[in-house]
């Protein structure tokens, strides 16, 4: 449980409006909604009564309410209590990152820039999905993020205006697929109208299950697929594919391994692949010493 969704929580009970509480948490309905639910379910009772207008507390949420607001005031004090005490010492940039950027590119990356000692992962961010990125570094939960982002045009909901950015690396999302008892792929593309290739997908709205959508949309040759889940987390996904159960497009990076020691292998030819870049976003309106410092010594800024 995070202390957002509690705050989350005080917000709907004091609008009772799932639009306007979204619209006090900076963030957008469905992911607002989204948390809610997710609070729900983490506590095991349901919190919220949806049939009156306006929507109303239940007795269980009357009561955690309550402890919402007691366990806010306490983080908001104690927040305010480290902050005084870290006053004046160097400050850690908080750099938020997918999950599967944390084995092995971000440690590489940090090498190479020699940044070991001066950023640290936040660790909150490897469950987020894109947009939540660009809304942490609005409200500075985090100093820096670091995204995947598709080469070749796709439309994508997702608002960087306030945000600049630099390319830190490349990557390519891969077809991959399992092998059979008799050592055979489980699925080659393009598959058949017949015969279409079970396929292990991203959601349709997120980031990298619209990179994929784009390029196969751009290949002349059509692509026959049904999707058996939707998965946010290319390591969810990978161990279903490795499994057995289908085909997906993984980062190149985080299959290496596997390739090599022939328990995955390659659904199609590099004309399926999907170029991706990595980029590193930092706010415009959030400035300390230490990481404008740190940005400059990256390459020229893009917006």
């Amino acid at each position: 449980m995070e202390i957002r969704w509690l705050e989350d929580f005080i917000a709907l009970a004091r609008t009772r409006h799932f639009s306007r509480a979204a619209d006090d948490q900076n963030v957008t309905q469905p992911t607002f909604s989204r948390r809610i639910k997710l609070l729900e379910e983490e506590m095991g009772v349901t919190l919220i009564n949806r049939q009156t207008l306006p929507l109303s507390l239940t007795p269980a949420g009357e009561e955690f309410l309550t402890l919402c607001e007691q366990v806010t005031d306490r983080v908001r004090l104690t927040r305010d209590r480290v902050r005084e005490i870290n006053a004046g010492q160097q400050r850690r940039i908080m750099v938020a990152a997918p999950q599967s950027l944390l084995p092995h590119f971000l440690p590489e990356w940090l090498a190479s820039t020699g940044w070991q000692d001066r950023v640290q992962p936040y660790l909150r961010a490897t469950g987020w999905v894109a947009n939540d990125y660009f809304q942490a570094l609005a409200r500075a939960e985090c100093d820096l993020a670091i995204c995947y982002w598709p080469i070749g045009r796709c439309d994508l909901e997702i608002d960087t205006s306030a945000c600049n950015y630099r390319v830190i690396g490349h990557e390519r999302l891969i077809p991959v697929t399992g092998l059979n008892p008799e050592g055979e792929p489980h699925a080659l593309l393009p598959g058949s109208r017949h015969q279409p290739l079970p396929w292990l997908a991203y959601p349709k709205r997120g980031l990298l299950g619209s990179a994929v959508k784009a390029h196969l949309a751009r290949l002349p040759q059509t692509t026959y697929l049904t999707a058996q889940s939707e998965n946010l987390y290319a390591a969810g996904i990978k161990e279903l594919v490795l499994l057995g159960y289908g085909m997906s497009w993984l980062p190149e990076r985080n299959v290496a391994a596997e390739l090599a020691q022939g328990t995955l292998v390659r659904a199609g030819d590099s004309r399926w692949d999907v170029p991706m870049e990595l980029r590193l976003y930092r706010h415009q309106n959030h400035r300390h010493a230490e990481l404008d410092s740190l940005w400059s010594e990256l390459a020229p800024p893009r917006v």
